[in-house]
């Protein structure tokens, strides 16, 4: 599996890169058990603050190996034990990057489509080239995208992530930012720049809040507003009690009695 991807870390931020450009750096098994491994490793690094997930070549991800997917097809039961296992490895990847404690950045560089286009919807911010293009495009090919369904309509308006499932359009990245799928749009040539100033920006803050504000923020998203509260008021008193918080509070009513 060498060559698949690259880690490299400075400063708190680990940049994850896949590396299979000649593969359109497809989600084979093998990519998948790759990332899961990487993505393991870098949960239980506490000198990591923050992780960048990027690309080389012209596409961030086509998605499924799809000769991998038709190579299924001569088990005798026709695929459905190996289709499942692959559909469950990478349902497992993307609930793995969710439950990461630190914060996962896509750099969106190309292409995203399919359970690529999962992949960079399940990370938890989207910096894209103006370039760069969103597509659940499986519909083209008889294969509704209902996996990476998931993750994208818990980005966009569920009747536009339908439209986009139904239709196999691309949605190209200037109109993903103005529907909030992206965070941040780049030229192509500052992409990068772009990409590490907002992991910076994150990498500084405390990073026992952060871990503790990313689990709860996951966890409330979707839930009666009622127990949504009953999350995040649990959340917000493990956080308040930790003894940063307590210095970083007085610190400001410290220096807020100064001015006064």
């Amino acid at each position: 599996m060498s060559g698949l991807l690259t880690r490299t870390d400075d400063g708190g931020i680990a940049t994850v890169t896949l590396s299979s450009p000649q593969t359109l750096n497809a989600l084979s098994s093998a990519m998948l058990e790759k990332l899961a491994e990487t993505f393991g490793a870098i949960g239980s690094d506490d000198s990591i603050r923050v992780v960048i997930l990027a690309a080389e070549g012209k596409a961030f991800s086509a998605g499924h190996d799809l000769k991998e997917m038709q190579g299924c097809r001569t088990a005798n039961d026709k695929g459905r034990s190996a289709l499942t296992a692959l559909f469950d490895r990478c349902a497992l990847l993307m609930q793995q990057i969710a439950a990461l404690p630190q914060p996962v950045i896509a750099q969106v560089q190309g292409v995203a489509t399919a359970a690529g286009c999962q992949l960079a919807c399940s990370c938890d911010l989207i910096v894209a080239s103006e370039t760069a293009r969103f597509g659940v495009n499986g519909i083209n090919l008889g294969l509704f995208c209902s996996t990476p369904a998931v993750a994208l309509s818990r980005r966009l308006a569920p009747a536009i992530a339908f439209e986009l499932l139904a239709t196999g359009e691309f949605l190209a990245a200037p109109r993903a930012h103005d529907l909030g799928l992206v965070n941040r749009l780049a030229t192509p040539d500052r992409l990068q720049a772009e990409t590490l100033a907002l992991a910076a920006s994150i990498a500084v803050k405390d990073p026992d809040a952060i871990r503790i504000g990313k689990a709860g923020f996951r966890a409330q998203i979707g839930l009666p507003l009622d127990q949504a509260y009953r999350v995040a008021t649990d959340v917000m008193v493990e956080n308040a009690l930790l003894a940063a918080t307590a210095q970083g509070i007085q610190a400001f009513l410290d220096r807020s009695a100064h001015r006064g």
